[in-house]
């Protein structure tokens, strides 16, 4: 079931924004965003929040800048996924360029698992490292640190996600550690390790360290932290839209990594209009692809590449990996649709999916695809090692996945092995043998915590575009923005004739329609191949449509129904 609503626009920060001279169209934009002042949309860099607020930050650049003044051997150990990637390799460049003696080793996910194991320390300990630093892991790494401390090795722990009723004995940076008061709880795990970075410059300029040389400009790498930033769903908030927007800055002016441009070339895209769809739907599937499929050492080696020449060969490999990625998932997808024809999903309040036959790599993907066919917290597993399944979830407005796997945890304390995550995408594993309990516990706990408003899916809009912005100087100016998670896109609706209709690419529909004032548009609905009612009720972003030279507006159907 769907409910298209307004976005509830607050009056007084319309009042606001149209005092400071923004169009009625825009104010109306930003204000349903939470906008109250112009100041909150500039992206300058001297607005970041500072270092200083994020706890432990200015302890770890000291003792940063100390290993790094003894000699001491660091060692990253990173996570799998494109924050993950981009988290080490932001270390890796960062901490070389202040003098320090770096390497990186990231886990296998079908090996290890996720995380700061003991078997992971096992395996650094073999680098004779001094000091390991976790990256986008390691909250709720007990164990691996007690593991690391009893061979005679330093944790120091980088992470966002959620952390657990007890912290690791060691020195952590985490915005969402307790009593942590940096106010932006939404920085990516590529995001803390820049604040690291900022902090240790911050030391080594305090010691002289610069006295004689220039110093690293951090603002170097805010590619690598906006696609991080952006391929990890974190809400983009005002301090992430600053690294975003610069990181998007740097694309746009051909000087990001020679990984990420060979990264753009593999997929087709240009980057001197690089925007955040590109990041979350272009070049961050690519990356990931690494670590679903394959090793993600792969990915983070084409960011590291010194030349877009040693780059290109990778990435078109990591383009390759995502084929066979898509592929997979395609036939995982067809597969957990056919499982749940046969029940009614209407009368559960979750999802829970099992085949001994897919893949572990991919099963976040097919979650992500039936949580939003459904609307339903879905959590889809695949065999791990042993008599160990793996799932991942991600959940819906209104349930807090890591909260309700945590409640599950208490009220049967031996059934999930272990759990991580965020609000809406967590991780688990479990004993095969217990997965019907499984998921009748999961089912009841999404019975307590969600009624069944929660269980309609909501399309927000911003209503309808007036007739004097059905141009291409809006799209622009739109496109110009950056949205995302927590931010998002403008979304319109309207009712238009639909003047021609036909499928392209085998499964998408490409339209000619006429709004009430008879202006002809262009328009898109992709992934879909039904005839569409000559009169039609549409949800639908705006955006340029670049083709043999020509550009011209297009309207890209979200939803569509009959009039």
């Amino acid at each position: 079931m769907l409910a298209i609503r307004p976005r509830i626009v607050p009056a007084d920060l319309e009042a606001n924004l149209r005092s400071a001279g923004f169009s009625a169209l825009h104010a109306k934009l930003y204000a349903a965003r939470g906008i109250a002042h112009p100041q909150e949309l500039e992206h300058e860099l001297k607005n970041l929040l500072p270092f200083s607020l994020l706890k432990n930050a200015a302890e770890m650049g000291a003792r940063l800048a100390d290993a790094i003044a003894a000699g001491q051997r660091m060692l990253i150990v990173g996570d799998y996924d494109c924050d993950g990637a981009t988290a080490t390799t932001l270390g890796m460049k960062g901490l070389a360029a202040f003098g320090a003696k770096v390497d990186f080793i990231v886990p296998n996910r079908f090996e290890y698992g996720y995380g700061l194991t003991p078997e992971i320390v096992a395996l650094a300990a073999e680098r004779q490292p001094d000091i390991i630093i976790t990256v986008d892991n390691g909250i709720a790494s007990h164990a691996g640190v007690e593991a690391a401390r009893a061979l005679g090795i330093e944790v120091l722990i980088t992470d966002h996600h959620l952390p657990a009723d007890t912290l690791p004995d060691a020195l952590i940076v985490n915005p969402n550690q307790p009593d942590c008061e940096f106010p932006s709880k939404n920085l990516a795990g590529v995001g803390v390790m820049f604040y690291v970075l900022m902090a240790l410059r911050a030391e080594l300029r305090s010691r002289g360290a610069f006295s004689d040389k220039p110093e690293p400009n951090l603002a170097q790498w805010l590619d690598i932290v906006a696609l991080g930033t952006v391929a990890d769903v974190v809400k983009l908030d005002a301090n992430n839209r600053i690294l975003v927007e610069q990181g998007l800055k740097r694309m746009r002016a051909g000087r990001a990594a020679p990984g990420i441009m060979a990264l753009f070339t593999a997929a087709g895209r240009f980057y001197g209009r690089a925007s955040c769809f590109d990041l979350g739907f272009a070049l961050g599937p690519r990356l990931n692809a690494a670590g679903r499929l394959d090793d993600m050492s792969f990915g983070i080696n084409t960011l590291l590449a010194a030349t877009e020449e040693i780059a290109l060969p990778l990435a078109k490999e990591l383009d390759q990996l995502n084929r066979a990625r898509r592929e997979i998932e395609h036939g995982m997808r067809e597969e957990a649709e056919l499982a749940l024809s046969t029940v009614s999903v209407e009368d559960s309040h979750s999802i829970c999916l099992y085949n001994t036959d897919w893949h572990q790599g991919v099963v976040g993907i097919v979650a992500s695809r039936m949580k939003d066919r459904f609307h339903r917290p879905t959590i889809v597993f695949a065999n791990g090692n042993g008599d160990e399944i793996k799932g991942s979830g991600r959940s819906i407005p209104g349930l807090h996945l890591r909260d309700a796997l945590d409640l599950v945890s208490k009220r049967h304390p031996v059934l999930i092995r272990k759990f991580g995550g965020h609000a809406m995408a967590a991780g688990l594993s479990l004993n095969v043998a217990d997965f019907a309990q499984f998921k009748a516990a999961f089912e009841a706990v999404c019975q307590d915590l969600l009624d069944d408003g929660a269980l309609t899916r909501v399309l927000e809009t911003d209503g309808e575009l007036p007739d004097d912005a059905f141009m291409i100087e809006t799209a622009e100016v739109l496109d110009r923005q950056v949205w995302g998670q927590g931010f998002p896109v403008p979304l319109f609706q309207g009712v238009f004739r639909v003047i021609e209709q036909r499928i392209v690419g085998e499964k998408h529909s490409k339209l000619k329609l006429a709004n009430k004032q008879g202006i002809i548009l262009e328009a898109m609905q992709f992934n879909h191949c039904d005839p569409i009612p000559r009169d039609v009720r549409a949800v639908y972003k705006i955006n340029v449509n670049e083709f043999r030279g020509e550009r011209m507006l297009q309207l890209q159907l979200e939803y569509s129904e009959a009039a």
